[in-house]
């Protein structure tokens, strides 16, 4: 009786577990929408230090006068440029994670840390070709993309005035006769957009745009991409494009991008809603198409406090699936931060870190014959 009272026991918990897990599967967007949407109201983040302007290096993680910046790093193996040709302006994704306020104070040590780790792991791709300018911002909150109260409307605007006056101080600062890259990531990504948009589209700078890399955020082809002036990447040698991709395992389910983005108008003011996304496959640099894993010049594998990495050759493959989404295949293990979906939002970068950088030393150096 005992026996047969432990095997009901035992039966009763498997059957809890997969109930669980199944409840995980089909709630997982809402619970963890519930675990980062800020309850309290928009107000606009102090600057720290008072008074600080972007003249300042204590508003950037890395420019060229701060020695030894985390930008600078390169996996084992893998050598800097030695004559940078390019200036590469860096903007970081989403580091800040707490609900109890829209936008972080560029003070705060915790996301300003993952801030550090990202731009090491993520801008020290273009290290190879330029010198990088990685601007502090008072980032949104990362539950701001998971909402459309109009709180989150106004924390990403505060972010992004942030972004906009380190881009002008990095005009007036960085050399005036070189090429530029653009390049972010998430959150980053999407001030990118904006900056393409509303800064840079029909401004003397353009022409110095080698290529823009708004990585990890969709870009309608058909109402956000001709607002930017910029066209997007044809071939692998073409300069002056754009790239962009958004990262998927398989089986992927973006519903988390897809319900956000169709409720949402572009930048051209047509509506997004069942529109294709740019998709530039990094592995061809070319869109669509797809490659296989032996194309992949190397994989960052991270550690697992995400402070190292190591460069694992041949990395995924890619394809440029449904409406625009980069799939990979079936999942690699690079550690516990992919999101709900098989979403690997967060290894955008490291999936494809050599071939981003081949890429852009290949789009410097056809712009440098133009």
């Amino acid at each position: 009786m005992l026996a047969r009272r432990f095997l009901w026991f035992v039966a009763a918990m498997i059957v809890l577990v997969l109930v669980g897990a199944l409840v995980y599967r089909l709630f997982a967007a809402e619970l963890f929408k519930r675990a980062m949407v800020p309850t309290v109201a928009f107000e606009e983040a102090a600057a720290r230090p008072p008074g600080a302007t972007y003249a300042d290096t204590a508003m950037w993680i890395a420019r060229p006068d701060i020695p030894g910046h985390v930008a600078l790093w390169t996996p084992a193996g893998v050598e800097r440029g030695k004559e940078p040709k390019a200036s590469v302006f860096f903007i970081h994704p989403t580091s800040f994670l707490q609900r109890t306020q829209w936008n972080a104070d560029v003070a705060d040590l915790e996301s300003q840390q993952r801030a550090r780790l990202f731009v090491r792991h993520q801008a020290s791709a273009f290290n190879n070709v330029g010198e990088i300018w990685a601007p502090k911002y008072r980032q949104a909150t990362f539950g701001a993309f998971l909402t459309t109260q109009e709180d989150a409307e106004k924390a990403l605007d505060f972010a992004y005035r942030d972004v906009r006056a380190a881009f002008n101080a990095f005009l007036a600062q960085a050399p005036k006769d070189r090429p530029i890259i653009l390049a972010g990531h998430s959150q980053g990504s999407l001030h990118l957009t904006r900056l393409l948009a509303e800064r840079i589209a029909g401004s003397p700078e353009a022409k110095r745009v080698v290529a823009a890399y708004v990585i990890g955020w969709p870009i309608s082809v058909t109402a956000d991409l001709p607002a930017f002036g910029l066209p997007g990447c044809r071939t692998a040698e073409q300069s002056g494009c754009i790239l962009s991709f958004q990262s998927f395992a398989e089986p992927a389910d973006p519903k988390m991008v897809t319900e956000v983005f169709d409720a949402s108008t572009g930048l051209t003011g047509a509506p997004r809603q069942g529109t294709d996304m740019l998709c530039v496959n990094p592995l061809t640099g070319a869109p669509g198409g797809e490659a296989p894993a032996q194309a992949n010049l190397g994989t960052l594998i991270p550690n697992a406090t995400l402070t190292d990495a190591t460069l694992a050759v041949p990395g995924v493959p890619a394809r440029c699936g449904e409406r625009g989404f980069l799939l990979i295949g079936e999942e690699p293990d690079l550690g516990p931060y992919t999101l709900p979906g098989n979403n690997y939002h967060v290894y955008d970068y490291a999936l494809f870190w050599a071939n981003l950088r081949a890429d852009a030393e290949a789009r410097l150096k056809s712009f440098l014959k133009r």
